[in-house]
């Protein structure tokens, strides 16, 4: 089972990506041992034969002795000229990093409680968590992170999941210098899940009678201008990318469900002792992994994400991140155009004060979650939008 999917990128051709593979040192030409004497003199040029044993008059030595410290004198001239080259190489790449810049994320949201009796769904919208999270690694400039809580069987799952999760997330966030960024973070996703589940079942356990409540996760945690999107449950990301070649917008899946008809997750549940009953764990839990859920825990239900990287580009316009409330109504390609839609009507209201952009996404909102309701969605209804900021 592969916890680490990376999401393609668009419009990169096979043959592209091959070429682009792991190589440390792909400029410079590959070893053999016709040209290992020519290598050799490359990187040895500056150093004098070494001997092997044969009689050689005091004479060559001092000239040979005398050629080898011009061309020491010499090489470290070279090598303290690249050395300020290479600084200057530096600084121009972060001058550059800042100008090409981090694209901006904005995040919006819209919920409804539909026919349910009360809302069980939570969220949380951090456009900024980059000082929180310091000491950062040097390669990282901004920090964001956006989540929906889809709760079952009470608030309180969602609730001290919209709480804690983010929190526990800043304390095992990188800090200082790491081998791997990218690993780093992923074990820390891991992570924060497990320990957040672990400090909610641990309060749930204690209460009399104890808390039954569950939920889902769907977290989009975005480090520069990669997304590392963390899910539980049937929650979704989705990104909305242009496609050049079709002039469309394209709905990309960014999450994985987890749902106990799916063999992977009933396998496990069934060599937990645990069974898939009309779809549902025991022929209840509609979901086969959760923040919670204490009593089912035993039964195969984990706490462990799906975690899947995304390279975000110039053709990315928003991230739409909602329960399962909508996606009951609308499929992911009907909710991207539907978002898009209403960002491009000219019929929007603007109130003073308030910026256009800000108007649109937040229109965009708060007619889809009205347009589950009229659809017929039951459930709760929670639809975030993150507006991606060229």
């Amino acid at each position: 089972m592969d916890l680490f999917g990376d999401l393609p990128e668009p419009g990169a051709a096979a043959g592209k990506d091959s070429q682009k593979g792991p190589l440390l040192f792909d400029d410079l030409p590959p070893s053999s041992s016709a040209d290992s004497g020519k290598e050799g003199s490359l990187l040895f040029d500056g150093l004098p034969p070494a001997s092997s044993g044969d009689p050689a008059s005091s004479a060559t030595k001092q000239v040979s002795s005398a050629e080898s410290q011009e061309k020491g004198q010499k090489r470290k001239s070279l090598e303290e000229e690249d050395e300020k080259n290479g600084r200057e190489e530096l600084v121009e790449k972060k001058v550059c990093k800042g100008s090409v810049g981090i694209l901006g994320l904005k995040g919006y949201v819209a919920e409804r409680k539909g026919e349910r009796e009360d809302m069980q769904d939570a969220h949380v919208i951090l456009n900024d968590i980059t000082e929180e999270c310091r000491p950062l690694p040097s390669q990282i400039t901004r920090v964001s992170y956006f989540a929906v809580f889809d709760g079952h069987g009470g608030v309180r799952a969602s609730k001290f999941a919209a709480q804690n999760l983010h929190q526990n997330l800043i304390k095992k966030f990188p800090k200082g210098e790491v081998a791997s960024v990218e690993k780093t973070v992923k074990r820390c996703l891991l992570d924060t899940f497990k320990h957040t589940d672990e400090e909610f079942l641990k309060q749930a356990s204690s209460q009399k009678p104890a808390w039954k409540d569950g939920s889902t996760a769907t977290c989009v945690l975005a480090v520069d201008n990669i997304l590392y999107i963390a899910n539980l449950g049937d929650s979704r990301a989705i990104l909305c990318r242009y496609n050049e070649e079709s002039q469309k917008h394209t709905a990309l899946s960014l999450s994985k469900e987890h749902n106990p008809t799916q063999y992977e997750e009933r396998m496990r549940i069934q060599k937990a002792g645990g069974n898939v009953r009309d779809g549902r764990v025991l022929g209840v839990l509609e979901v086969s992994r959760s923040i919670g859920d204490g009593q089912y825990k035993r039964c195969g239900v984990i706490s462990v994400p799906d975690i899947k990287r995304c390279q975000l580009t110039h053709n990315d316009r928003f991230i739409l991140i909602a329960c399962d409330g909508l996606f009951k109504v609308f499929t992911p390609e009907e909710a991207v155009n539907f978002i898009v839609s209403c960002l491009e009507d000219k019929n929007i209201q603007m109130r003073e004060g308030k910026l256009e952009a800000d108007a649109r996404y937040e229109a965009a909102c708060n007619r889809l979650a009205n347009k589950a309701v009229q659809r017929g969605s039951a459930d709760n209804v929670t639809v975030m939008v993150v507006r991606i900021e060229h």
